[in-house]
């Protein structure tokens, strides 16, 4: 399963390497030997404790710390099987780095939503903001029983690549606001979502009725729009504040 994660991530000699929640180090010392250095985030003092005293790697720096707080020096990959508690804004966390591509292991659920096809169950605002920051390939099928004790679930490896967004958004505070806001009402039609979001800025009444009622797509729903659909809506919505 190792050489399979660190295969995926094509490392080279050259490669400063991120790897979240070592624990006891096993991948640590797997990648050590392919990149020129590891740059490992541990918040367990105890498990920091025991990867200081028990591996003597040159080119490992280990970070005791949050990986959702600590800063972070520079890298170019990320190879990890982090805390499956912390997906979500570990991965918004990467995103905001600049790196070449990122290897994970994921919970097999939530990697689907990271890659679902418009108007499927998996499909939500996960999907949405990752893919106007990154291209997402879900690889190998991980079982639960390659891990000890096994979790409840099966994983899957993730590679996710940082890009330009694919399509111009105006203000990306309004964007990702009304993709929060429409997909708590995923299953209605866009115009209900767009009275929420609208009475969010203080317009409220007749206003927004007939303001969600004149928007594109406002008869579709919300589960039927496509990202590209969510930066064309916000872009009309920004136009109009």
């Amino acid at each position: 399963m190792l050489q399979r994660l660190v295969s995926h991530a094509s490392l080279t000699e050259d490669d400063v390497v991120l790897e979240v929640g070592p624990g006891f180090g096993f991948l640590t010392q797997f990648i050590a030997g392919k990149c020129k250095k590891v740059i490992a985030v541990e918040v367990d003092p105890q498990l920091v404790s025991f990867l200081r005293t028990q591996h003597n790697l040159q080119n490992v720096d280990l970070i005791e710390g949050d990986i959702l707080k600590v800063t972070l020096p520079s890298f170019n990959k990320v190879v990890s099987a982090p805390p499956y508690s912390i997906s979500s804004p570990l991965i918004f966390r990467l995103l905001e780095q600049q790196f070449d591509w990122a290897v994970l292991i994921l919970q097999k659920e939530f990697a689907e939503r990271l890659a679902a096809s418009v108007g499927t169950k998996d499909y939500g605002r996960l999907t949405v903001n990752v893919y106007y920051r990154a291209d997402v390939e879900l690889l190998d099928v991980v079982p639960r029983t390659m891990f000890y004790p096994p979790p409840d679930v099966d994983s899957m490896m993730v590679r996710l690549t940082p890009r330009a967004p694919p399509f111009p958004v105006d203000d990306e505070k309004t964007f990702f606001e009304l993709v929060r806001t429409l997909f708590t009402q995923r299953n209605k039609k866009v115009r209900n979502g767009l009275i929420s979001f609208l009475h969010q800025h203080k317009i409220t009444g007749k206003e927004a009725v007939e303001l969600a009622d004149s928007t594109i797509y406002s008869k579709k729903r919300v589960r039927e729009l496509a990202p590209e659909d969510f930066g064309i809506l916000a872009n009309e919505l920004s136009r109009k504040f």
